[in-house]
């Protein structure tokens, strides 16, 4: 899953792409494919020498060059190697460009919509690509949950691509006849440089709060790595950014004058903003709002972050010339984003939702949203990762005291032993004098909630959302939030499964 497609590559002279590099061993290197891979090099590849976090990629230089590398890339000469070598500052920006190059900069042949933010990216991304198919253009699409070049989609090991697999689904995009295509930005791939050699007409920045700072080390740091968008994004670019949210302001206060800017929020003034809400457990409907411009929408999707998902893809779509009544149309059709508060409905009397909320911020959200449209109660379901950033366990436990029974769990524990997690995760909901019912195995945790669920409630299932697998140890075993639910809750009698086939969705 997530290979990257074979493409036709286009020969890049290293000399003329890199103008300012220095050469050992040669005057130019003539290239025609690439890798940051010693394990994957062939005859008459470049290997790239990415100095890691934990390793320097310099040390595998003739464990690539025993596999028939021709070339290296480096940023500085490595002794004891027969091949020529091209020296630059940047390695890693270095090589996202030349696997650009390689595959004919398909970025620059394109309209590429690019999405960061630490919540709300799939979502906006797969609206983004529903308005735009729904005025008739092939849209690709790169992200968490799946690849996709308009024509075939595999499941995706990575948020965002490294820049070989990136650079090769752009290609095949064109090839697939995609004239558009949208996708998300982790930041790690922004720290990475991994798309350096891409060019986006439309930048989206959705929302700045706290995750992955095991990585960033603290807010400041993961800032600065989300505002390196802005510099991906073509002179006549756009860049779309939240007006609720204090980081992403930031980054468009500090962008206008470089770009054109398109704010959208509903709390502070914005220039895309959504009234008249109407909300239920089947789903949203308001107004959206520009200057001069009422535009009615109706989404199954449900709660207030996901109408500001709305206006973020909204914002991008005018941008890329869809029609409103595309617009409304996309954000209609798309019923569900796989794993995003994604119900589960068996032959139950209350509410089953799945979601991929592991932040504090989007757990909170995703809580409030079904207390304010939910009679009963909201039992949640959630834990923690392993081996990622800590400080945010008790913010976890803390957004989850805001439901009626706090259920706590396990979440892809890795190497960490889950216990440990859960007692990291306890003062947050401690602090707030709420008292969880505790049960580290994620499957029974779930059963134990739809068993104590009673007509009205809402049970909330949070953390992993889409995924597949549940992480322990160095294992990789088979899991699903879904289908554990499903499994659990009574099931659907034939001739009910019959007329909801019949209706139309």
């Amino acid at each position: 899953m997530g290979l990257s497609p074979a493409v036709i590559r286009v020969p890049v002279s290293l000399r003329r792409l890199f103008p300012r590099a220095s050469f050992v061993g040669c005057a130019d290197v003539r290239v025609t494919d690439a890798t940051e891979r010693s394990d994957l090099c062939r005859p008459r590849m470049l290997f790239a020498a990415i100095p890691g976090t934990r390793v320097d990629g310099a040390s595998f230089a003739d464990d690539a060059v025993r596999r028939g590398a021709s070339s290296l890339l480096a940023d500085r000469p490595i002794a004891g190697v027969s091949v020529p070598q091209c020296i630059v500052p940047d390695v890693r920006q270095a090589y996202a460009e030349l696997c650009a190059a390689l595959s004919g900069s398909p970025s620059r042949r394109m309209k590429l919509a690019g999405v960061t933010g630490t919540n709300g990216k799939t979502t906006v991304t797969w609206l983004v690509r529903s308005m735009l198919e729904s005025c008739g253009r092939r849209t690709g699409l790169l992200g968490t949950i799946e690849y996709s070049d308009g024509r075939r989609r595999e499941r995706s090991p990575l948020t965002t691509p490294d820049s070989r697999t990136l650079s090769n689904w752009l290609a095949s995009m064109l090839e697939a006849g995609a004239t558009h295509a949208a996708m998300e930005v982790s930041s790690h791939a922004l720290d990475q440089r991994r798309i350096a050699g891409t060019r986006l007409d439309v930048a989206v920045i959705t929302n700045v709060t706290q995750d992955h700072f095991d990585y960033h080390r603290n807010y400041q740091n993961y800032l600065a790595t989300k505002a390196r968008i802005v510099e991906l994004v073509k002179p006549d670019g756009l860049l779309v950014a939240s007006a609720d949210d204090a980081g992403a302001a930031a980054i468009a206060e500090n962008a206008r004058g470089r770009l054109d800017v398109v704010t959208f929020g509903l709390r502070n003034p914005a220039d895309v903003t959504a009234a008249s809400f109407k909300e239920s457990l089947a789903g949203t409907r308001f107004f959206i709002e520009t200057s001069g411009t009422r535009l009615h929408v109706a989404t199954p999707l449900i709660g207030r972050h996901n109408v500001l998902n709305c206006l973020a893809a909204a914002a991008v779509a005018r941008r890329l010339e869809v029609p409103d009544e595309a617009i409304a149309e996309g954000i209609g059709r798309l019923a569900v984003v796989p794993g995003r508060m994604e119900r589960i409905a068996g032959n139950q009397p209350f509410a089953v939702f799945v979601d991929y909320a592991h932040t504090g911020d989007a757990l909170a959200h995703a809580v409030a949203t079904l207390k304010a449209l939910t009679p009963g109660r909201v039992l949640c379901v959630f834990g923690a990762g392993g081996d990622r950033d800590r400080s945010k366990r008790p913010l976890l436990g803390r957004a989850a005291a805001a439901a009626d029974l706090p259920i706590v769990t396990s979440d892809n524990p890795r190497s960490e032993n889950p216990q440990q997690i859960i007692r990291d995760i306890l003062p947050g909901l401690h602090a707030t004098g709420r008292e969880p019912y505790i049960e580290p195995d994620r499957a029974e945790a779930i059963r134990w909630a739809i068993r104590h669920a009673a007509p009205g409630d809402a049970v909330l299932i949070a953390g992993k959302g889409h995924e597949t697998e549940q992480i322990i140890g160095s294992e990789r075993l088979p899991f699903d939030d879904r289908q554990t639910a499903l499994e659990a809750l009574p099931p659907v009698p034939h001739f009910l499964k019959r007329e909801r086939a019949m209706v139309p969705v």
